[in-house]
């Protein structure tokens, strides 16, 4: 008989993971992502936002540019204090707390939207993290997220990296945040509508060879992965990303464009 799961263990390794590199480098390149998604939610000038598992900011700026009384959360300090200097930078008054996205810090129904772009996909409870979204989100309220799908190349980049490093059994993985039928069962009850849009961000590097050493370098997962294999093993994942990278490839051999599906969901609570 398997070992029951030990999620706490699991989210500390995510946040050593998540903490290594600088994810800063990478969400700022995302930060398109997070305007749309402002749209998306219609947010309006004054509304309460909380932006979850917030990384270096990209929801939380693009709520306080709205106008919104914005409140920004991560488990990793390190990332919220990235957040920290580009709302200085822009004048913004934006709350930021180190908070788990599995057990907010607020009480019910404290905000008019709540926010994740590419974040709160990664918790290891994917149950408990949905009712969190939706605990302090008030009745009439958005939930609104970005979640990239599995089919989607940074669905297909962390399929790879998982043959390499087989996350531990019974994990569920984040690309199911991307699977409308699986978040239609995480907010169940809690939903009174909920409008999906796929959209495809460009991840734009020079070229493959340049998006693996940007990502081995400060992406945390990615970091985390080169690191953990020995050498033989580091070849073959930097050889099949390389081909994943060159398959989608829509620049040819001068640059490197690569779409990434992604879901943009707009939860309307009940």
């Amino acid at each position: 008989m398997s070992e029951p799961l030990d999620l706490h263990a699991l989210k500390n390794r995510q946040m050593t993971a998540w903490a290594s590199g600088d994810y800063a480098v990478i969400g700022t390149t995302l930060q398109l992502v997070g305007e749309l998604l402002a749209e998306a939610c219609d947010l309006r000038y004054d509304e309460r936002v909380l932006d979850v598992a917030a990384g270096n900011g990209n929801a939380t700026l693009a709520a306080a540019r709205r106008g919104c009384v914005v409140t920004s959360t991560d488990y990793v300090s390190g990332l919220l204090e990235r957040g920290r200097e580009r709302s200085r930078a822009e004048h913004f008054d934006v709350s930021f707390l180190e908070a788990d996205a599995e057990a907010l810090p607020f009480e019910d129904a404290s905000f008019d939207a709540v926010l994740s772009t590419f974040g709160v996909m990664f918790t290891p409870d994917q149950p408990r993290a949905a009712a969190e979204l939706a605990r302090v989100c008030r009745s009439g309220g958005r939930i609104g997220l970005a979640n990239w799908t599995p089919e989607g190349f940074v669905g297909q980049m962390f399929k790879t990296l998982g043959k390499h490093l087989p996350p531990p059994a019974g994990v569920k993985p984040p690309s199911l945040w991307g699977v409308e039928d699986h978040l239609k069962q995480l907010f169940g009850d809690n939903a009174a509508g909920m409008n999906v849009t796929r959209r495809e961000f460009n991840f734009r590097y020079r070229s493959p060879a340049h998006f693996i050493e940007v990502f081995r370098t400060w992406y945390g997962p990615v970091h985390k992965a080169f690191a953990a294999l020995p050498p033989e093993g580091a070849v073959a994942l930097d050889r099949e990303l390389t081909e994943l990278l060159t398959r989608l490839n829509r620049a040819g051999e001068s640059s490197l464009v690569v779409p990434s599906e992604y879901l943009e969901v707009v939860v309307s609570r009940r």
